[in-house]
């Protein structure tokens, strides 16, 4: 089916399975972990043990291949035990390029347990192609590792171009596309290696759902089956109902993002007005940094995740969070309903985030609702 209809008719049809035996329209949970072997022993019918091979797995993984452009997906527990699997593919001594500016979780792992195992971190300016130049070494970078639209100052970085550093150098290019999803971005068409999703964000979309994604180009590498091989044997595999619910997000996730892009550059261009807010960083508007390559790169929406610097410095950025009603004060982004964060009070005294950001996730809510709702806040919160 994949090859004759648009991408948002295969995520809504769930690739358009249907249950063989019942006729059923939603793909069936299979809850069993163990698979019953043939006479000769064998497998016969392809499944051995749901560690790699349960069922429920493969609507959404194939879906999220079909979507990507890729020869195959893994679902993993998390969106880190998806990252993690792939630096631990990796051998003690490697030498690996990340950005500066990244998911807080990832960048701490990094620079704590993969360095004191052996691999050799090195942050760049991932928007920088000169900074990329001079951190890309060929015959020893082993693995470059982008996030565009990157949390929490969303800059850009020029994946087509990195890509072309990193096959220079002998490298591996994988990309975190949690923000910009494959409604936006394709990277493995731009030439990654692998994308990488924090499905429990845009792809579940639900917030009920900790999941993570790895889809690759080409199965048939060495890069792959290490990574494969990682997960099989931590046994960072996703649940089975999770799986199931994950599919089921999938199905809403062209008319989710359109939606929230839609709401986000409103809100942008509205906040960028007030005299609260000193910055509104989002790659839609034309005076961001990361725009015009943003505007090349993404195509049908710059995201659904922006950040404004609130005029009056932390304590007012801390005071518009106390006092909002209809955004959530929670950790995380891409579910239906909208999320507003302090996040250098979240990632403590070692991050890149100015402490007057507030990073807000858009949701389905009214945008006039929303920014009525946030535009109260920040008066609020300078009021004497």
């Amino acid at each position: 089916m994949a090859e004759h209809f648009q991408p948002e008719t295969l995520a809504a049809t769930a690739l358009g399975r249907e249950d063989e035996t019942t006729g059923a329209l939603i793909p069936p949970l299979y809850p069993s972990t163990t698979f019953v072997r043939d006479a000769d022993l064998g497998y016969g019918r392809g499944r051995v043990y749901a560690r790699a091979d349960n069922p429920t797995f493969d609507t959404a993984a194939d879906l999220l291949t079909a979507l990507e452009g890729g020869e195959q997906t893994l679902l993993f527990a998390s969106g880190m035990a998806a990252a993690t699997a792939v630096f631990l593919s990796l051998a003690p001594g490697d030498h690996v390029v990340i950005p500066k500016v990244m998911y807080w979780g990832l960048r701490s792992w990094l620079y704590d347990f993969a360095t004191r195992w052996g691999l050799e971190v090195e942050g760049a300016d991932t928007a920088d192609l000169d900074a990329m130049r001079t951190a890309i070494q060929p015959g020893r970078t082993k693995l470059v590792w982008l996030e565009s639209p990157a949390n929490p100052l969303w800059n850009i970085s020029d994946i087509a171009a990195i890509t072309a550093l990193a096959r220079h150098a002998g490298a591996l290019l994988v990309v975190d596309s949690t923000v910009a999803t494959p409604v936006l971005t394709r990277p493995l068409a731009l030439g990654a290696d692998i994308v990488m999703h924090s499905a429990t964000k845009y792809l579940n979309g639900h917030s009920d759902v900790v999941a993570g994604t790895l889809t690759t180009a080409r199965k048939d590498t060495e890069a792959w089956a290490r990574i494969k091989a990682v997960q099989n044997q931590n046994g960072g595999i996703l649940g089975t109902f999770e799986a199931w619910l994950l599919q089921r997000g999938l199905r809403t996730l062209f008319p989710r993002v359109r939606w929230q892009c839609a709401t986000a550059l409103d809100l942008a261009q509205r906040l960028a007005a007030l005299p609260q807010v000193s910055e509104v960083l989002y790659p839609g508007l034309p005076g961001f940094a990361g725009h015009a390559l943003a505007a090349r790169q993404m195509q049908g929406g710059f995201g659904g995740m922006l950040s404004i610097r609130v005029a009056g410095g932390e304590q007012a950025a801390i005071a518009t969070a106390a006092h909002v009603r209809l955004w959530k004060r929670a950790t995380s982004l891409g579910g239906v309903e909208s999320l507003i964060e302090h996040r250098a009070s979240i990632e403590g005294p070692s991050s890149p985030v100015p402490p007057d950001l507030l990073r807000l996730s858009v949701g389905l809510e009214a945008a006039d609702d929303l920014f009525n709702d946030l535009a109260g806040a920040l008066a609020q919160a300078r009021s004497p």
